[in-house]
């Protein structure tokens, strides 16, 4: 028997009854067909065809073309906690025999295999945060409206950490029964707001494992009347979700942090040859991890709110500075990207990143020294002083900076470069179109 009939038989025996084969589209949501759990070997061979250029930023694949075959990856197959008659596996979308070249799964693929030519496993941790609302008479409020009692933040609250138990225990429960290993969680900052910390795994098990994250948030926060949002800045006057990317590359053979040194409990001329990449390539990383118009919100020291926002908005790099683009932990031995907004489609974020870095690792560039200093309360004369550290202050900015980069074009092939950036540019002329409320506000009666 098949290895696909071995797997059909056994999920019949534990009562799976349907499978979703997945991929994912520009934005990182999820997409499939359904099959009954007796056609699992077919679809095993490619027999779900898709037509992606009907879906969105995935090329221009017309009517008169070929469709897609989504090809699932069986040993990564896993049921559903919550939905055990469903299994999900992800998918590589192949077109004619070959990997789609417009399909984010695929091109972490290749960015994975790049490293592992280069002799190195790509390790990566997330740290998610996301709101979890419900829509009332009074607009929008968090699962526990004890939240809204403690100003300036409810942050590490212990109080309506417990409150939020039906949401927060259910959510490590399911993890948890996945294999993910979860070691803390937390109330964030915002109202409403939550963070889990769970075991770091391989690049693509943690992209695969993102898009199930959401789901789950999605379905739990449902079951409480609630949804889970992933948008970068929902709310002006409170905190942005960052989803903190913690990178790291170890020795294929031997399984060494290769960001550790040899001796003293620092970190490796290769962690810093992979910074300096990632800054030298950070207008292009921020198109594809802030990928929203809204992200760029989130980047400011204060803005409305009555706290500091801890949100990165420099592009440098310290040794444990959060107000910086990348941190160098002191607990552990990776690269944090801390740009990085709940928003990000993970394979395609991961897999920038990871190229900008070895692009760094292979030329050997130099990051400069860390800029250890709270840069919110530097002037501008003190931070002109470390050169040149702005980062792009909107995604057209982004965009700008993501067209222009060769790295970018290179690695994610012309073709799937022009169509994120053709995508991307058009929502940049949809919002800037839209006549918002604040302008209503302030110029209506005034002129």
């Amino acid at each position: 028997m098949s290895q696909a009939e071995v797997l059909r038989d056994q999920l019949i025996e534990q009562g799976v009854k349907f499978v979703f084969g997945f991929y994912v589209d520009i934005h990182g949501v999820p997409k499939s067909k359904c099959v009954p759990v007796e056609s699992l070997p077919s679809m095993a061979e490619g027999s779900e065809l898709y037509t992606v250029g009907a879906l969105e930023g995935m090329g221009d694949l017309g009517p008169h073309e070929d469709e897609c075959a989504g090809i699932p990856d069986l040993d990564r197959l896993v049921v559903l906690p919550w939905k055990p008659e469903v299994a999900v596996v992800p998918a590589s979308l192949h077109l004619n025999g070959e990997r789609y070249p417009q399909e984010a799964r695929n091109f972490l693929l290749q960015q994975v295999g790049e490293a592992a030519d280069l002799g190195f496993v790509v390790n990566v941790g997330i740290e998610p945060e996301f709101y979890v609302v419900r829509e009332t008479g009074r607009g929008w409020e968090p699962l526990v409206p004890q939240d809204k009692l403690n100003s300036p933040t409810r942050g590490y609250d212990l109080e309506t950490t417990v409150l939020a138990e039906p949401f927060l225990g259910r959510m490590v429960d399911y993890m948890n029964r996945l294999g993910y290993g979860v070691y803390s969680f937390d109330h964030e900052g915002g109202d409403g707001q939550y963070e889990f910390n769970f075991d770091y795994a391989d690049a693509l098990t943690m992209a695969d494992r993102m898009v199930i994250f959401r789901l789950m948030a999605k379905h739990v926060a449902r079951e409480l009347g609630c949804i889970a949002t992933f948008m970068a800045k929902p709310f002006q006057d409170d905190f942005g979700s960052a989803s903190h990317l913690n990178i790291s590359l170890a020795d294929k053979e031997t399984g060494r942090n290769l960001f550790e040194a040899d001796s003293g409990g620092g970190y490796s001329d290769i962690a810093r040859h992979f910074v300096a990449g990632v800054l030298a390539h950070a207008g292009a990383i921020s198109a594809v991890t802030c990928p929203t118009v809204n992200s760029y919100k989130r980047f400011t020291s204060k803005g409305f709110m009555d706290e500091i926002s801890w949100a990165p908005i420099y592009r440098s790099w310290g040794e444990n500075n959060r107000t910086l683009m990348c941190r160098l932990p002191v607990n552990r031995h990776c690269l944090e990207v801390r740009t990085v907004d709940a928003s990000v489609n993970y394979h395609l974020g991961i897999g920038l990143v990871l190229a900008a870095g070895l692009d760094g690792v292979v030329n050997k560039l130099d990051p400069g020294e860390p800029l250890n200093r709270d840069t919110y309360r530097m002037s501008a004369e003190e931070l002109a002083g470390y050169g040149d550290l702005a980062l792009p202050r909107s995604l057209e900015q982004a965009l700008d900076l993501f067209e222009a980069d060769g790295l970018a074009e290179r690695v994610m092939g012309k073709e799937f470069h022009r169509t994120f950036l053709e995508y991307k540019r058009a929502e940049c002329r949809e919002y800037g179109a839209v006549v918002t409320d604040w302008e209503t506000r302030t110029y209506l009666q005034r002129l």
